[in-house]
Order: structure tokens, then C-alpha cells, then sequence
């Protein structure tokens, strides 16, 4: 059975159809026709298509759309639904709660001029824009290594092969990977990118930066009574049901066509085993605040995953020989405004545009000097401080912080906070923490899992290898069941981590890879770090809509 069936090669690779690989391709194109230059480039995607694996809450700052296509209303983008008004609440209980006058509200938070919109959308349309400049757009391709010459140099990334069984066996429909050549290769994956992942530990890219944090984020898709829908309406909340020294908090955005867009996010540093992000959100639904806009709703798409919260402080090196990072593979997100999605395209159009002047003879290591030069460092300076204030001093005193932070200060205070501890490194011991009994869900406001999962339309094909792999497969029960009551049963959102007992009284670890959402939430919260998400066979996963 041979591994590579073909080379390709191209002049730039970019892993990853989302806003920063999709920016990065069409910025590229851009300086080519500018400097009347042909240039090969090409996106590898590994959902089905374009969008099938974005996920995002989302309101939209324009900023760099309006410098990637000025004029974008006329190209068609899917921006519809300005913001009309913002709410924020602090949820004091199951029922209480105060609306937050808006003067108390961070300016990072207030969102005059975005709007509220489906990423998946976004980057559908961004996706067309690409291919009608002549970039080889190819879903249904994982990158599933990095490829180097001998000088140690990324030369490019194999695509994973096609019809393996779980064995490792060919198949009767066995396709194998291609080696995608490029003399340079952007990578784009997202959060917490398998690629990235390993770039960063073979480069030391992040040895002068503080650890990367994250956060879940869980989200529905609602369609609710015409009487209830306000289009532009953004609502966040923070407080219950999560406690002060739990970071996280819910939104509900009102969109086009009487839906709504709701999420619960849950900072991936919690310290209680026995939390479970999913039946959070359950719980959240219910509150009088948001359960008034779901009355008598339907349901119409769930999905999850995983978002980069560190900031300015935990942001790594960009460059390497061959190579770049760009978007959430590097963690840009700005907590403060709780947006990311304008500067993953701004760092992939700073991207393109190093790798163009590579291209021509410059150093790739020119996109750290960019991005130091851009608005997006200047942002994430700003907000630096957002997130290791409300891991320091939990949400009431973090926001006071952070109110005082960013509207008397603009972000300048002359000192910059840390968090240093990963995430995985804060789960208390199971017999010092706290069991938190969940209500079984009434199946018109709160869901079981297994029903949500049908919403997202996941699917791989069974007969594969996992792709969640174990480096030792006896640590969930000898190890992680004891010490922490086996997290994993309850922070993954998909149903795919189950302790099952067995009729000799031994416990079993299930992993049901099937229902994998792409979340990642595994690979970065399991308290021994045993857990590794690689790519599955391509096209497999979730296949959001208006996501």
C-alpha cells in the first residue's frame, strides 16, 4: 500500500478554509494582480466543503473586510443585520437578575457598526471570492502532516489518506494522500490546530510567550416567535449558573430570518471536575432573561468548539523557516470585545502579504514586525489584561477591573497581568470538589447531548481509525477516573468520552469517535495531556448550517 499517490506543487499552501486562510488567499491574489504576477495558491480544507466546519457566535466587526474588499455590500457579502442595541445582564440566580446600565458597560463591549452574521456564511462567500481569483480551493483535503526538507525547512503538507479501516487496512475504495508542495505554507487551522500544535513545539515558538488559554464554546441556532424577534439585538450575560471563580458567560444575538444565535462559553481553566459546559447552557436556557425568547421556539442547529482566549500575552512566534501562522492557530481573539474573527482576517492578510514579500526575496520572520505595525497588536495590547484579571479575581472584581481597565484607562494601564498556569494544570481532586446535580433536560427548552449532536449534522465514516489517540490507554481509568471522576465524560459536548462498567464491576473507557464535533475541547482541557485530536477522513464531521 503506498501512503502518496501524487505531488502537487504550488508557490503558496494555505491549511485551513476559515476567515484567516480564506483572507490570507484572496490578500495574496490581490498583490499578485497588483504587481501583474502569476501565482499558484491553494487552500486545503477538511470539512466537505467551505463552512461546513465554522462555528462562531458571531458579531462582526467590518475592519478588515472593509480593507480586504472595500465595497463589500456591492460584492454581496452576507452582512444583513446591523446591531441595533446591546443588553448586557448579570444573572444573580436561577431567577434574579439586573439588566447592566449601559455606562457600566466596558467600551470594548459596546457594537455600534458590526453586525450580527453567520461566520459559516462569511466564509462561503469568501470562499467564492477566492476561486473567482483563480485560487485551488480543495474541501475534503485534511492536512494531516508537515512535510520538511532536509535543512529541517516546511516544504509543504500531506493530505490524509482515503478508505482505511480502523485496522490500518486499505479499503476497496482506498485513495492515498498527496504531498502538497509550496515554497511557502500558511497555516490557518484554527483553534488549537493539530499542525500548529506540532510547529509550535518543533520551532519553541511559544518560549517567550505565556501559555495559550482557551474557552468552549457551545451554540443553537433558534428560530422564535416574530413577537420576540428584535433583528440586531445583542444580549450577553454573565454570573449565574456558573459561580465568581468560574469564568464564562452566555450570548443571544438576534439575527435575520427570526432566528437567533445563542451560546454558552466556559473558560477551559474551571476548576471543578464535576462541571459539565453542556448542561451549563441547559441550565442557562431556563433563566426568565433568556428563556422569555425561547418560549414556544424551535430548535434548529447545535454545535461546539473550542476558541483561543489567552490574548496578547500568550501569542507565539509567527514565523519559521518555510512557514507562518495566521488567525486563531495563533490565538488572536480579543476577549475584551469577545471578537476574533476581524483579526483572524487581518493576520491572514498580514500574512499573505509576508509571504509575498518572501516571495521577492524578504524574510518570512517580516510578520512579526506587521503585526507589531498593525491595529491588531494594538487591540490586543489594550485588552491584554482582560483575561488573567477575571482568572485573578473572578468575574465580579475582574470586571470591575476590566470596566476600569478599558473606560478610564483605554487599556494603558502600566502594568501588564499573567496567567501562567494551563488550563489542564487547575482541575481540583475529584474528593475536594463539589458534584453539581443537573436536571434531566425537558426536551422543549434544555437537551440531552445525543439529540443536539443529530443537529449538527456530524457524521464519519465508522470504519476508520480514531482519531482521538490515547498516548497511554490506561490513564482515563486508572489515573483520571480516581483523581478527577474521568472529566472527560463530562467537558466534551458531543458525547464521545463514556466510563462504562462492565458486568465483572471493571470500568471502561469508550471513546465514540463518531460523534466528534472538531471541538478540541479534549486535547487541551484532559488533566494528564493524553488525549490528542488528529485529522479524521476528510469531509468527516460536523456540516453546520448558518453556523
Amino acid at each position: 500500500m503506498s501512503d502518496i499517490s501524487e505531488v502537487m506543487e504550488f508557490d503558496v499552501v494555505i491549511v485551513g478554509a476559515g476567515p484567516a486562510g480564506l483572507a490570507a488567499a484572496c490578500r495574496l491574489m490581490q498583490l499578485a494582480e497588483a504587481a501583474d504576477e502569476e501565482l499558484n495558491v491553494c487552500v486545503l480544507e477538511k470539512g466537505a466543503e467551505v463552512g461546513a466546519h465554522i462555528i462562531s457566535g458571531a458579531v462582526f466587526e467590518p475592519s478588515a473586510l472593509n480593507e480586504l474588499f472595500p465595497g463589500w455590500e456591492a460584492r454581496g457579502a452576507p452582512l444583513h443585520t446591523p446591531v441595533s442595541r446591546d443588553e448586557l445582564h448579570f444573572l444573580l440566580s436561577s431567577t434574579r437578575a439586573f439588566k447592566v446600565p449601559h455606562v457600566l458597560v466596558p467600551k470594548s463591549m459596546h457594537n455600534q457598526a458590526n453586525y450580527v452574521i453567520s461566520l459559516e456564511n462569511l466564509c462561503r462567500w469568501l470562499g467564492q471570492q477566492a476561486e473567482a481569483m483563480d485560487v485551488n480551493v480543495f474541501a475534503g483535503f485534511p492536512a494531516v502532516a508537515v512535510l520538511y526538507n532536509e535543512a529541517g525547512e516546511v516544504i509543504g503538507v500531506r493530505t490524509g489518506a482515503m478508505g482505511v479501516d480502523r485496522k490500518g487496512n486499505p479499503k476497496p475504495n482506498y485513495q492515498p494522500g498527496i504531498d502538497v508542495h509550496a515554497r511557502y505554507t500558511i497555516f490557518a487551522e484554527g483553534c488549537r490546530g493539530h499542525l500548529g500544535k506540532l510547529l509550535m513545539e518543533k520551532f519553541n515558538l511559544q518560549a517567550k510567550a505565556d501559555p495559550q488559554h482557551y474557552g468552549i464554546g457551545i451554540k443553537e441556532i433558534w428560530r422564535i416567535d416574530a413577537a420576540q424577534h428584535q433583528p440586531g439585538l445583542v444580549v450577553h450575560t454573565l454570573g449565574w449558573p456558573l459561580d465568581d471563580h468560574t469564568e464564562g458567560g452566555g450570548f443571544l444575538y438576534h439575527a435575520e430570518n427570526q432566528t437567533v444565535s445563542l451560546g454558552f462559553i466556559v473558560a477551559l481553566n474551571y476548576r471543578n471536575p464535576y462541571l459539565d459546559p453542556f448542561e451549563e447552557m441547559q441550565r442557562w436556557k431556563q433563566h426568565p432573561r433568556i428563556r422569555r425568547y425561547l418560549e414556544g421556539a424551535s430548535r434548529l442547529a447545535y454545535g461546539a468548539r473550542a476558541l483561543t482566549k489567552g490574548g496578547f500575552q500568550s501569542v507565539p512566534g509567527l514565523s519559521f523557516p518555510g512557514g507562518v501562522l495566521a488567525g486563531c492557530e495563533a490565538g488572536f481573539l480579543n476577549g475584551a470585545k469577545i471578537k476574533g474573527n476581524h483579526t483572524a482576517m487581518k493576520t491572514g492578510m498580514l500574512a499573505a502579504e509576508a509571504v509575498f514579500g518572501a516571495l521577492h526575496g524578504e524574510s518570512l520572520a517580516t510578520l512579526n514586525e506587521r503585526y507589531r505595525n498593525s491595529w491588531v497588536f494594538d487591540e490586543l495590547q489594550r485588552a491584554r489584561n482582560f483575561s488573567p484579571a477575571l482568572a485573578r479575581f473572578g468575574t465580579l472584581l475582574g470586571s470591575a477591573f476590566i470596566w476600569l481597565d478599558q473606560n478610564l484607562f483605554a487599556g494603558k494601564l502600566p502594568f501588564t497581568l499573567h496567567n501562567r498556569i494551563p488550563d489542564h494544570a487547575c482541575l481540583d481532586l475529584a474528593k475536594a470538589a463539589r458534584p453539581i446535580n443537573y436536571p434531566r433536560p425537558d426536551g422543549t427548552i434544555s437537551f440531552d447531548r445525543l439529540s443536539s449532536v443529530y443537529l449538527s449534522n456530524t457524521n464519519h465514516e465508522e470504519d476508520q481509525p480514531c482519531h482521538l489517540l490515547l498516548a497511554d490507554p490506561s490513564i482515563p481509568i486508572a489515573q483520571n477516573l480516581p483523581l478527577y471522576a474521568e472529566p472527560a465524560q463530562r467537558y466534551c459536548p458531543a458525547a464521545v468520552y463514556e466510563v462504562i462498567q462492565a458486568g465483572n464491576g471493571e470500568n471502561r473507557f469508550q471513546i465514540n469517535a463518531q460523534n466528534c464535533v472538531h471541538c478540541k475541547t479534549c486535547d487541551i482541557k484532559d488533566p494528564a495531556q493524553n488525549i490528542t485530536w488528529v485529522e479524521p477522513e476528510g469531509g468527516g464531521g460536523p456540516h453546520y448550517a448558518n453556523m
